[in-house]
């Protein structure tokens, strides 16, 4: 347990020390299930789709979630000039994750915020914060995010950062708003790698359960670092690719280094990795569904939102390597097969270590449905979910 920045602070609580905490619920099950929602308007293919980057799209897809039992509900967020994403449409994912607490009473909502653009002040995160924990009862969390294309953080005005200053960034403001959330008194603070101070500086109401629920998105070294000292949930990468058979294969040792790493950091945090999952009721079937997909990839369809622009980013590098790459379908993992055959993937998924999976469709209105009718009872019997 660690404590406030300020000298004599009092001990700062995590939702998991709440056993009735959203959170602390969230995790009885033995392999958590989300949704990573698409708050973009975005064009793989020209294969039939209804998907939609609206609102109230995206909501109905986290009110089905809820209904069937689902635990967490995720978007990323890109800031990206005219022409920079696939459509002109793009969501915030703060915004629009936060006001899906009003509509909701059980799944967890998970804002994705670039923390260092602006830059954001600590007070500004702490309030917005405290004021969502509240509004969801404890079910809002921060997927915390330092941003890796020069091109967005020029839009702020700023160069930007080398990679490993980030997270010390990062972990600087994070420490500060955690004190903030759990002081009992007031917080004066200047920043030692952050361009921000506070004086007397406090925040009420405070949350819940001691702070909202913290989620980091990694792969390199710094970011580890960072992911198991602060966050309940770590976002991974797949080392071998978006492949399946890859994936499996370079998974293990991956999230082993990542669980060792918070064991000797006094924490203990589940991983979890977003897979595209491809499905229809017979093999026959799929195949036909996804060469329809892979038929209408390419020229005017190729998605924009990671051409063109630098990135310094480690997570994915694994993705351009030598091993199979898969169909290039939206995924960290290519999860493709009948009902029985997907749930084989996610058995195997699990055993690599995998603590939960936020899904993805080509088609969320029909792919979603399919999912729920044909592929969920089949978790339950698998006891991956209870």
């Amino acid at each position: 347990m660690t404590t406030s920045i300020r000298d004599g602070g009092p001990a700062l609580k995590t939702p998991l020390d709440f056993p009735d905490s959203p959170l602390s619920l969230a995790q009885r099950q033995p392999l958590l299930l989300g949704v990573f929602l698409d708050l973009q308007d975005r064009h793989l293919s020209n294969h039939p789709t209804t998907n939609s980057w609206t609102f109230d799209y995206n909501l109905s897809i986290v009110q089905k979630a809820e209904a069937s039992g689902f635990e967490i509900a995720f978007s990323r967020m890109q800031w990206l000039p005219k022409g920079g994403y696939d459509g002109e449409a793009s969501l915030d994912s703060f915004i629009a994750l936060g006001a899906m607490a009003a509509a909701t009473s059980r799944i967890l909502l998970i804002s994705t915020i670039h923390v260092l653009y602006g830059p954001l002040h600590p007070l500004h995160i702490a309030k917005y914060g405290a004021t969502l924990d509240h509004i969801s009862k404890g079910r809002w969390g921060v997927n915390i995010v330092t941003g890796h294309r020069a091109i967005e953080h020029q839009m702020f005005g700023w160069n930007r950062i080398e990679h490993d200053k980030r997270y010390e960034m990062a972990g600087e403001l994070v420490d500060v708003v955690n004190s903030l959330w759990g002081e009992t008194e007031n917080l004066t603070y200047e920043g030692k790698v952050s361009p921000w101070k506070l004086e007397n500086a406090w925040i009420t109401p405070k949350p819940l359960f001691g702070r909202p629920v913290l989620v980091n998105a990694t792969g390199s070294p710094a970011g580890v670092d960072f992911a198991v000292k602060y966050s309940d949930l770590v976002f991974i990468t797949s080392p071998g690719g978006a492949d399946i058979g890859s994936a499996l294969e370079t998974l293990p040792g991956h999230i082993r280094n990542i669980k060792d790493a918070a064991k000797k950091a006094g924490r203990e945090i589940k991983v979890l990795i977003n897979p595209v999952v491809v499905s229809r009721d017979t093999p026959e079937e799929t195949g036909e569904y996804l060469q329809g997909i892979v038929d209408g990839m390419g020229g005017d369809t190729e998605p924009k939102r990671f051409k063109g622009y630098d990135s310094d980013a480690h997570a994915w590098r694994g993705q351009n390597g030598p091993r199979k790459q898969g169909y290039k379908l939206g995924g960290n993992v290519e999860v493709i097969g009948s009902p029985k055959e997907v749930v084989e993937q996610f058995v195997e998924l699990h055993r690599t270590g995998i603590d939960g999976l936020q899904l993805g469709f080509y088609d969320w209105e029909v792919d979603f449905d399919h999912f729920l009718d044909k592929i969920l009872p089949l978790l339950k019997e698998a006891g991956l979910r209870v």
